[in-house]
């Protein structure tokens, strides 16, 4: 007779799975530089995986070539993006004497105010003002020191991102006979069931995305072109790249909406324009986001916001980006392991109590 096995106690489970989150969140931070590309290059490869696998089955074409070929249709893709802002960038630059004179009426406007306010005068003003710019000045070659490194990291950065997406596409049938291999031929379904849905919904989060951020772009110009603003689809276009980033992309925008149609033009038009921009986010947060994107990723926006949060201390904008895909990936796992289930039940929210309901009026 085998001895029945006690389960141990929920301390200190609970203990072992934070030491364990822990362990992960140090790695994570420590591996930021290798591990922050490799998660693109791993998003990106499944979001071009359907067009590797048709230009292989439709055009004979080796893998090498079809993975090289979606890369260079994602490049293209992400290019022509940013050739129509540089576009319209370029036609901001041809107002900067208006710009200039607009800002320096406001900075006029507001030493008049600042001196009614705090008793401040003019020449108090102008002397820190003037200390402050020759901080500036002083540090005027580190700055760009930095700069020029910070662009260079950054370039290198996507070139490492296109790299590992290509690899990914590459040995995608290596990688995961690998994964079948480490989890035991008793656990194959299983295995089987998490790589499709992780697949599925990944690639409809990531398309849901796009089609919110062309929605919310398109009804933002529509706004700002009815408000008669000079760069209705300039600032329209910002506000939809800006949404792309969860719960602090409206604010981006929003400032940027404002100060630029103030520094082109009225400022009953800013007004408005922050009105637009508000009214724009309310609807997307609450018809939106919940239709398009929502329905592919069910999490709960508790976990949300706080990965969000817990993403940009680990790793910054790159991990804001990709909190709710991990998450996602996560809850995907802990649904299909019967001792990590409550995990995924936390981070499904309202979504599980559903389900729940559901199921339990089929069985009814």
């Amino acid at each position: 007779m085998t001895p029945k096995k006690l389960d141990a106690p929920f301390y200190e489970r609970l203990s072992l799975v934070m030491v364990g989150l822990l362990s992960l969140g140090f790695l994570i931070v420590q591996g930021k530089e290798i591990l922050d590309p490799l998660v693109f290059g791993f998003l990106f490869a499944i979001l071009l995986l359907p067009v590797s696998g048709f230009l292989e089955r439709k055009l004979k074409l080796p893998r090498s070539i079809s993975s090289l070929l979606s890369i260079v249709l994602l490049i293209s893709f992400v290019g022509g993006i940013l050739y129509l802002v540089g576009t319209q960038i370029s036609k901001l630059t041809s107002d900067w004497p208006q710009l200039q004179k607009q800002v320096g009426q406001s900075v006029n406007n507001l030493e008049g105010w600042v001196e009614d306010t705090f008793h401040i005068d003019l020449q108090r003003q102008a002397s820190y003002l003037h200390d402050t710019a020759k901080k500036i000045m002083a540090s005027g070659t580190e700055v760009v020191g930095t700069t020029f490194g910070a662009v260079s990291s950054l370039m290198l950065f996507y070139v490492f991102i296109m790299i590992f997406t290509f690899f990914i596409l590459f040995y995608r049938k290596l990688l995961f006979t690998f994964v079948l291999r480490v989890f035991r031929h008793h656990n194959e379904p299983v295995v089987h069931d998490i790589v499709e849905n992780i697949q599925l919904i990944l690639r409809q989060y990531i398309l849901g995305l796009l089609i919110e951020m062309v929605v919310v772009a398109s009804v933002a110009c529509t706004a700002f072109w009815i408000i008669g603003i000079k760069y209705a689809a300039l600032l329209g276009i910002i506000v939809g790249l800006f949404n792309i980033i969860p719960y602090l992309g409206i604010f981006t925008a929003l400032f940027l909406s404002v100060l630029i149609t103030f520094a082109t033009g009225a400022v009953g038009d800013a007004v408005w324009v922050g009105i637009s921009v508000v009214c724009i986010h309310a609807v997307d947060s609450n018809v939106l986001l919940p239709t398009i994107v929502g329905s592919k990723v069910r999490l709960n926006a508790l976990i949300t916001f706080l990965g969000i949060i817990l993403g940009e201390m680990i790793w910054g904008l790159s991990g804001m980006f990709l909190s709710i895909p991990m998450i996602a990936i996560f809850k995907i796992i802990f649904d299909r392991i019967e001792a990590l289930k409550p995990w995924g039940f936390l981070l499904g929210g309202d979504y599980e109590f559903k389900k729940a309901a559901e199921k339990k009026m089929k069985t009814e």
